[in-house]
């Protein structure tokens, strides 16, 4: 979320920022700023109108003391408008503050200058590619078809019991699954990250705070008798540990990692494109979340670039890493790197992680803040990556690693899967 304070004093430059996004935010800031100030003059005259109600308290406490009981009734009649004022400007003050509010939860962050400028996914800028893209015999299948021919996963089952984009994964498939999930949670483990279990259903104020509400309502299941909504991603839950918090200093930076399924409705998505794995209502994913000081995020946001990177390679997939263009970028996201692996079967990229620097956005409107060595409070900067999404990691794998006689596993995965060959 911006701060009023901030777009004060650089409206200008946030304006051109925006309009990375294509967004021409001008009205909108402005209106935030109209509001801000309405804000502030209704506090500074409600101040000082209690300022005066307490004064002329203690004042008709003197009175009847003294005896003076003509001053002191005079004196609580003034009393009674002041509170009757008061009330009048608390209103006024709430009903300012939510507007300006609204407006602050409608505005997206403002891009990292390294941001380039572009206006859908295509134009999204090629960081780096790594590893070999194997030639696949003629007769390479695509997973979904690789799936059914050696029964790893029931995708017309699991229409039957849920609907469309809810596979149900069976025998090696449930046990490769399971095998992802176990490497990926270790292989962050081992580098620092803290594991923590979530619930995986969150309320209004878990998705406000991480801005996945109001921005993406229309994509999360929402439990209405409940209020609570199916998380999409484990940084929902696992950020909001953090929420309405103040951290000391000496806390920093704080790694944490959690296995969820995720929940999204995707609607409208249809075609080709999301056939088999490419795009379901229900996954797993595996997410790194990391707290640091401002000073140290973008250091923070190259290694986990860099892990997610190894872990990829650990997997011996073909990948490139994507710097998103302001057309691109999620609405909380100051910047972000998106790792693509190759489906040789299908001849495409297929995304399978994001890790995006937020700085002080989402911070802001979770009320995460730490306390310095200076003693002032300071907002913290908030990072999250997926390391890794499961499904199309295993379409990459089914599909690159197929042979005429099956499918090989990565060596790293053979201590967890306990096969190293599906046939």
């Amino acid at each position: 979320m911006l701060i009023p304070s901030h777009v004060r004093e650089h409206i200008d430059q946030i304006v051109a920022a925006l309009a990375k996004r294509n967004i021409d935010a001008t009205s909108q800031l402005n209106l935030l700023l109209e509001l801000d100030e309405k804000r502030r003059t209704t506090q500074a005259e409600l101040d000082k109108i209690l300022a005066s109600a307490n004064t002329i308290a203690k004042e008709i406490g003197h009175l009847f003391k003294s005896g003076a009981i003509d001053d002191a009734n005079q004196k609580k009649e003034t009393s009674a408008t002041l509170k009757a004022t008061a009330k009048a400007l608390q209103d006024k003050l709430q009903h300012v503050s939510d507007a300006l509010q609204e407006v602050l939860y409608q505005l997206p962050n403002i891009p990292h200058e390294s941001v380039p400028k572009g206006n859908s996914e295509q134009d999204n800028e090629v960081v780096s590619e790594k590893g070999t893209i194997p030639n696949l015999e003629n007769d390479a299948l695509p997973h979904w078809e690789l799936a059914k021919k050696y029964n790893l996963i029931d995708f017309e089952l699991g229409a039957k019991i849920s609907g469309a984009g809810f596979p149900v994964y069976t025998g090696k498939g449930a046990q490769l699954q399971r095998a992802l999930i176990n490497y990926f949670l270790d292989f962050n483990t081992k580098s620092g990250y803290n594991e923590v279990q979530v619930p995986h259903l969150v309320n209004e104020a878990s998705g406000l705070g991480t801005g996945q509400l109001p921005d993406k309502e229309g994509q999360m299941y929402h439990i209405t008798e409940d209020d609570l909504y199916l998380i999409p991603t484990a940084e929902v839950p696992v950020t909001n540990i953090y929420r309405d918090c103040l951290l000391q200093e000496a806390e920093l930076p704080i790694k944490l990692t959690a296995y969820t399924p995720c929940f999204r409705r995707e609607a409208g998505s249809y075609g080709s494109h999301v056939r088999g794995l490419n795009r379901l209502h229900q996954f797993d994913k595996v997410e790194i979340v990391r707290i640091e000081q401002p000073q140290h995020s973008y250091n923070a946001l190259d290694e986990m670039v860099a892990h997610v990177s190894k872990l990829l390679e650990s997997l011996e997939l073909p990948y490139r890493v994507l710097r998103l263009c302001g057309g691109d970028l999620g609405f909380t996201s100051a910047l972000t790197f998106d790792f693509e692996v190759y489906s040789t079967a299908q001849k495409r990229w297929l995304q399978v992680s994001s890790v995006s620097n937020f700085e002080s956005f989402q911070a802001n409107r979770l009320k995460l803040r730490y306390k310095g060595k200076d003693g002032k409070k300071h907002l913290a900067h908030t990072l999250n990556g997926s390391s890794l999404a499961l499904p199309r990691i295993l379409a990459g794998l089914l599909e690159n690693h197929q042979t005429s006689e099956g499918i090989h596993i990565p060596k790293v995965l053979v201590p967890y899967t306990k096969f190293d060959f599906i046939n």
